[in-house]
């Protein structure tokens, strides 16, 4: 029977009239009221006697303008704040301040235009997202495609049914501009700028469900119909989230390069394209489609490399892609791995680590000398200045990685009973341990709290503060809300490139390291320091969470030091 399309709505249509629209002054007067202590009748009676009376209780009229709130909050897809709003009764007062910087937050908050990368679980009711994830349609994009251009579209969705199926087609009659990005965002028809994987929709050519190589569908142990759904459930067999992007970061890049430069599925890709594909990982081309700088997925700029990749980086993605196909040939997914024997030249020694990657005592001291003169020298704002300098001393005093740095909380500090602080993080493969706060580490994070308005006493700490803070949190949630992994590689690759411009006239080999840096490099910089001024490589093995003293011996230059002013003295100049 064929679907028909009810009014046009826009999400908050949806909302049923007793929970629908922001409470009015007198209706939020009363629920102050009754936040600061005031009975639940007294408090309805004083503001809004006219509720009262035809049966209505006044603890229902609360609990309706309540009602009301948690929906705005879902509208504006601040989840977070409906569920702050919609604890119980008798927790009123351990809420009561958090409720008031929510509502004020909400009083002008709107419902936001769905974009084409949205999670679908944002915008449809839960049942009808469970049923649509089953099938593989997590996103708007992935949704997009499969609406009203297709009659009775639903019924290929098992348990979906006609009802959710028209409150679907009645989401995308009111947003039409949806199914537009999605058309646009269509790569195989025309090659154009390139865009995430979840924002694509392919034809069954290359989409994997007809792949050349693909094992018989009887003996094939996924549910899997499609490339994309055999690799994302590949991806959701690595529980570490740095794993997981790692593996999808070389699986898109792989995808995205098959559909947009050969025409072919993944499932349809031969050794002849696996080792075109390793030239292209050297050097990604056309640039202009496939590099750009770092991005967020749903900016227009975003492009899958951010420059040509090293010998070793391209071993690295070709060993993952390599065990990507190993496994899709275990499942009989596949038949073959066309990345099987596929080698790279002088990424024999892919396991060191490169010791460049770290400034000496002299040039790390310049770099801190110009952080200093950020505000006045080069215009960078109170806040980003302080936070910055933050970032240097903190990172370079304990060596965290960068995911463990934007991971860490106040309540993640401890001190033990000798009075030693210590920083609990969450390493590789989940390891739980603990790095040492050396007095350089405390000091700079006793002063960034107070240049952000908070108590520097650990006492009065709020366990769930990030040590590393937003610059663009509202004032609502200012002290919970910390930056991405993305954004601090950007913040800290935007200061060494200004400073590489600062002091290129002067210090042509700093400037030169410096437009090469990243965050990593301090953790680089902190093990070479600690080693050099007599820290026992034990010390700085575990403080690095090293696996083995070998790898942490690496920064050691005393031997080449020593080796270096002997040959020296023995050969030198002519008088």
């Amino acid at each position: 029977m064929k679907t028909r399309h009810t009014a046009q709505p826009t999400p908050a249509d949806t909302v049923p009239p007793e929970t629908s629209g922001f409470p009015d002054a007198a209706e939020l007067a009363a629920l102050r009221a009754w936040y600061a202590g005031v009975a639940v009748r007294p408090a309805v009676e004083r503001y809004l006697p006219s509720a009262l009376g035809d049966g209505r209780s006044a603890r229902g009229v609360l609990g309706r303008i309540r009602r009301r709130l948690v929906a705005h909050a879902r509208a504006v897809n601040r989840e977070d704040l409906a569920t702050l709003l919609d604890h119980p009764a008798d927790a009123r007062a351990q809420h009561a301040k958090a409720v008031a910087q929510a509502i004020d937050f909400l009083r002008t908050a709107r419902p936001s235009e769905p974009q084409i990368a949205d999670d679908i679980a944002q915008w449809f009711a839960p049942r009808a997202v469970r049923v649509l994830q089953a099938y593989g349609i997590t996103t708007l994009a992935d949704l997009t495609v499969r609406i009203p251009r297709r009659r009775q579209w639903w019924k290929v969705v098992p348990g979906l049914g006609a009802a959710s199926a028209r409150a679907i087609e009645a989401f995308f009659a009111a947003w039409p501009a949806l199914t537009e990005k999605a058309r646009a965002l269509i790569v195989a028809s025309r090659p154009g700028p390139i865009v995430p994987w979840e924002s694509i929709s392919l034809p069954h050519e290359v989409d994997g469900s007809q792949g050349t190589f693909r094992a018989p569908a009887a003996t094939c142990t996924l549910d899997a119909t499609n490339d994309y759904q055999a690799v994302q459930t590949w991806l959701a067999l690595h529980e570490s989230p740095a794993t997981q992007r790692t593996y999808r970061k070389e699986a898109e890049r792989l995808i995205l390069w098959a559909i947009v430069e050969r025409g072919r599925a993944l499932s349809s890709l031969t050794t002849e394209d696996a080792i075109a594909y390793r030239a292209f990982l050297r050097h990604p081309a056309p640039h202009g489609r496939w590099v750009g700088p770092v991005r967020p997925r749903t900016s227009p700029d975003w492009r899958p490399f951010n420059g040509s990749l090293s010998a070793r980086s391209v071993a690295h993605a070709l060993s993952i892609l390599g065990a990507l196909f190993r496994w899709l040939i275990e499942q009989r997914y596949v038949l073959a791995n066309p990345f099987a024997g596929v080698k790279v030249r002088e990424a024999s020694g892919s396991n060191v680590l490169d010791v460049s990657h770290a400034f000496s005592e002299g040039e790390w001291a310049l770099v801190r000398t110009i952080a200093e003169g950020l505000e006045w020298s080069h215009g960078w704002t109170a806040a980003a200045s302080q936070r910055l300098r933050f970032l240097l001393d903190f990172g370079y005093a304990t060596g965290l990685r960068a995911r463990e740095f934007v991971g860490a909380t106040l309540g993640h500090i401890e001190t033990d009973p000798r009075g030693d602080s210590w920083l609990r993080v969450t390493g590789k493969g989940k390891k739980l341990a603990r790095v040492a706060l050396p007095p350089l580490a405390w000091g700079a994070l006793a002063r960034y709290l107070a240049e952000r308005g908070l108590p520097a006493t650990q006492l009065h700490w709020r366990p769930e503060t990030p040590i590393i803070g937003s610059l663009d949190a509202d004032s609502a949630g200012a002290t919970t809300t910390s930056i991405s992994s993305v954004r601090l590689w950007m913040v800290m690759r935007r200061f060494f490139l200004l400073a590489a411009r600062a002091i290129e006239a002067d210090h042509a080999p700093l400037a030169e390291k410096l437009r090469r840096a990243s965050p990593h490099w301090m953790r680089h910089t902190h093990a070479t320091h600690a080693l050099g001024r007599g820290a026992e490589l034990t010390t700085v093995r575990d403080n690095l969470r090293h696996a083995s003293v070998s790898t942490t011996s690496i920064y050691l230059h005393s031997d080449e030091v020593k080796r270096a002013q002997q040959i020296g003295d023995a050969f030198a100049r002519r008088t």
